[in-house]
Order: C-alpha cells, then sequence, then structure tokens
C-alpha cells in the first residue's frame, strides 16, 4: 500500500486572522473556502502562486461537534516557506508585524528563520543557497 502526502490542515481561532496572514502577507492564493454546516465551520484551501502544496485552513464554532479545547498549536511543528531572499522576506514580515524568532541558520545548501504566525503556529522561512 503507498500513502501520497496531499495536504496539511491546520485549525484557527480566527478565519479572518489567518486568511489575512497566509494570504495577504505571505502571498498564497485560495483555492477556495466552503461552509459545513454539519461541523458548524468553514474551511479554506490555499496555494503558493508556485508549489504543490496546498494548506487547508479550517475554523469551527465553539459549540461545533468537532470542537476541541485550543492548545495553540501544539500539535503541528511548522509550515515552510521558500523565498529567493531571506533577508528581504525576514524584513517585509518585520514591517507586517511578524519578527523573527531566534538566530538565522545555514547549512551547507540553505538558510532559514522563523516567525510565530497567527494562533501560534511556527512559519519556517527559508532560502536555498546556490
Amino acid at each position: 500500500m503507498r500513502f501520497s502526502f496531499a495536504y496539511t490542515a491546520v485549525r484557527v481561532r480566527d478565519m479572518a486572522d489567518a486568511l489575512q496572514f497566509f494570504v495577504e502577507t505571505l502571498g498564497m492564493k485560495m483555492v477556495s473556502r466552503t461552509k459545513v454546516p454539519e461541523t458548524k465551520g468553514e474551511f479554506a484551501v490555499l496555494q503558493s502562486e508556485e508549489g504543490d502544496q496546498t494548506l487547508e485552513v479550517n475554523w469551527y464554532a465553539p459549540d461545533s461537534p468537532v470542537a476541541y479545547p485550543w492548545r495553540a498549536g501544539e500539535e503541528l511543528d511548522h509550515l515552510a516557506f521558500a523565498v529567493e531572499n531571506l533577508d528581504e522576506a525576514l524584513e517585509y514580515l518585520a514591517e507586517k508585524g511578524f519578527r523573527r524568532e531566534g538566530e538565522i541558520r545555514r547549512s551547507e545548501n540553505s538558510k532559514w528563520a522563523y516567525v510565530i504566525g497567527p494562533d501560534g503556529i511556527w512559519i519556517e522561512i527559508f532560502e536555498h543557497l546556490e
């Protein structure tokens, strides 16, 4: 049996804040947005301009049958976004109110840093080095 990774789903407290961050700040496009009456929630599917991965952003009303106590992104390690210039990307994010957490890290072929997005989700921003 083969399994192929399809997408990442995150649960957020405020859909508007999350969409503003992922769409307005990071430049993702909204592929779809759907209300689900059965769960008293909604989800949006997002994708970067250049990339195959999709991100599903889920929101549920407090009285949803699938609601559970909020844990500030504890079940998610991080989401990673590639950029052409890490320094410029970090400056841009800082202007939007998302400051770097910790130091810029480097390996032989990349450098990366983290910012904290809405709802405590860690966002890795990385640049491939030539």
